[in-house]
């Protein structure tokens, strides 16, 4: 048996909705996860789940045992242990509460240290001399040891409600819908982005703040009365939600992204650490959760608070009947039309055409969104009119909403930039090319995609990301992401791309390479990269989508010096979509 990690969660965790240490024990030979990403139950592993005594490895319940008897010696508590399984063939997870960092790392690393001196933890047990004295080395380092308490924030030290926002993709696009909406209704919001942190909306701290360190400083701000926190799975994982509770909680969807990191492999898993935000929503709060994703939807079994789910189904949504059937509240798109829902009783908020990140309704995933954050402002106490003030007043521009869907207009041609990272956002961001180079009278422009995304995806993702670009774009080409290979070679991510392109049946040698994605934009709009898909003419009508994720300044930078406009959605609606010409909209 071999200690993996031992770490600190600081607030509520996958484990506990408190702090825990945490320590990874691997039993018997090196070996990797080889199972599905989506597994039937007899194979679903629940990470929170406590496994009986029983079951554990010796050596995992020597170490157990060891830490109950060192925290009921030196004051820790006699509560709380338990033993989980992972996922990772082989790997054994130990945690227990804490109330003080120092004192409780080195409790673990006594107990590490005894077991692996083969020290019994039974009081009874006769030791040797050499056993008693290296006993009494502990719990010396242990009485003199200090007890720094947990940085989580605790609800009798907060003085504002929090809404938090995860899941996989639309996490950044709902948090800032939401805070517009509270904004225009006169509240003061402080907001964690993965852009940074922002007081109404404005950037007061630049950076990725999607973690407990980014909740604490909105939390410690006296200009604020509402925190609307971004909450990705890695600061859940690594250290933990940074407060104890929340007043409403929204889970977007589940799909394929940071998997194998951190010992998390497959979907179910990656719902359960997501779904933490919503277990430790308040029984007076709202969870808003998505219908539609099986995963999500699964995760109202399991909270404390009212729940209200969102649908891209309409009325003939299955769980949304139940649902409602039970006095539940769901939102939902009901000719053309948000609606609130209490039960049988329904409420229009506005007309989906209104609504501008939506594109006339051809974003379905920012629909989902709309829905969605429009759930998570009413849980906050926005009115009806406040939220439909706020969608129609949200634009999807690059001042607003930075990276998410933001179109240009170059002559004839129309580039979005999005900051799509995973096979689900991919092929959104397809979804609504095709919608644009539809255009009128059956006449198609022809799409170019430009992919490309960190180092830390599983081969599996990389590969399907190139498969969905070139089963659905004319043209694709590949940017490198250097800054964020994360362990991984530049040859290695090309490479994995360029093997979902080619299972799609495009050419390697079709699709090129470029070092940066300015150098890649730059090239597909100019030249004779420009043309290829054109007949010889680089300006002609053509759709443009680039994953962008380091140098979405530059881009714009680029765009603005090479005469790009950006797209008035509001305005501009039916010249960019000429297929909705004609199409009634509500007033």
């Amino acid at each position: 048996m071999r200690l993996v990690e031992t770490r600190l969660l600081e607030g509520p965790n996958v484990y506990r909705l408190e702090p825990v240490v945490k320590l990874e024990f691997a039993v018997g030979k090196r070996r990797t996860f080889y199972g599905q990403r989506d597994p039937g139950r007899h194979a679903l592993v629940w990470l929170g789940a406590s496994v009986p005594a029983r079951a554990w490895p010796d050596g995992v319940g020597a170490v157990a045992a060891w830490i109950r008897r060192l925290r009921i010696e030196h004051g820790e508590g006699r509560q709380g242990l338990a033993v989980h399984r992972s996922s990772d063939p082989g790997h054994w997870i130990v945690t227990f509460p804490w109330v003080g960092a120092e004192r409780a790392l080195t409790l673990a690393e006594a107990a590490v240290a005894l077991v692996g001196r083969e020290v019994s933890p039974s009081r009874a047990a006769q030791l040797t001399g050499a056993q008693q004295r290296l006993l009494d080395r502990w719990n010396a380092r242990l009485a003199e040891a200090r007890a720094t308490p947990p940085t989580w924030i605790r609800d009798t030290e907060r003085r504002i409600p929090i809404a938090s926002i995860s899941g996989t993709n639309g996490k950044s696009t709902v948090t800032r819908l939401i805070t517009h909406i509270l904004m225009l209704g006169g509240r003061h919001i402080g907001t964690t982005t993965s852009d940074g942190v922002l007081v109404d909306e404005r950037m007061v701290e630049p950076g990725d703040w999607t973690g407990p360190g980014g909740a604490q400083q909105v939390l410690a701000r006296r200009d604020v009365d509402v925190a609307v926190l971004e909450t990705a799975r890695g600061g859940i994982v690594l250290r933990g939600v940074g407060y104890e509770s929340n007043d409403a909680s929204i889970l977007t969807n589940i799909s394929s992204d940071h998997l194998d990191l951190q010992g998390i492999h497959t979907l179910p898993e990656l719902a359960e650490v997501k779904a933490t935000i919503c277990r430790i929503t308040r029984p007076d709060g709202w969870v808003v959760l998505n219908a539609d994703d099986p995963l999500v939807a699964a995760v109202a079994r399991r909270v404390r608070a009212r729940v209200a789910l969102f649908t891209l189904g309409g009325r003939g949504s299955r769980a949304v009947r139940r649902h409602r059937a039970a006095g539940g509240r769901a939102y939902l798109v009901h000719g053309g039309v948000i609606v609130e829902a209490d039960g049988e009783t329904e409420r229009e908020i506005v007309e989906v055409a209104r609504v501008p990140i939506t594109i006339g309704g051809l974003a379905r995933h920012n629909v989902a969104n709309a829905l969605a954050a429009a759930a998570g402002a009413r849980g906050l106490g926005a009115t009806i009119a406040q939220v439909r003030d706020g969608l129609t007043d949200f634009a999807p521009s690059a001042e607003r909403s930075p990276g998410r869907l933001n179109l240009f207009r170059l002559g004839a041609r129309v580039v979005i930039v999005d900051f799509a990272h995973n096979e689900a956002g991919l092929s959104a961001l397809l979804d609504v090319a095709e919608g644009i180079a539809a255009g009128a009278a059956a006449r198609a422009a022809p799409i170019t995609a430009i992919i490309g995304t960190a180092g830390d995806r599983p081969d599996d993702t990389l590969r399907g990301i190139g498969r969905i670009a070139a089963s659905r774009a004319q043209r694709v080409a590949i940017k490198e992401t250097l800054k964020y290979l994360r362990g991984r070679t530049a040859e290695s991510v090309v490479g994995e791309l360029l093997a979902g392109v080619k299972a799609a049946g495009v050419p390697a040698g079709d699709v090129p390479v470029y070092r940066s994605e300015t150098e890649a934009l730059q090239a597909e709009l100019k030249g004779v990269a420009g043309a290829v898909v054109n007949g010889g003419r680089p300006d002609a009508q053509r759709v443009i989508v680039l994953m962008c994720h380091e140098e979405r300044e530059e881009v714009f930078e680029l765009l603005s010096s090479l005469g790009a406009r950006p797209v008035d959605v509001g305005s501009e609606l039916t010249s960019l979509v000429p297929r909705l010409q004609g199409r009634p909209r509500r007033a």
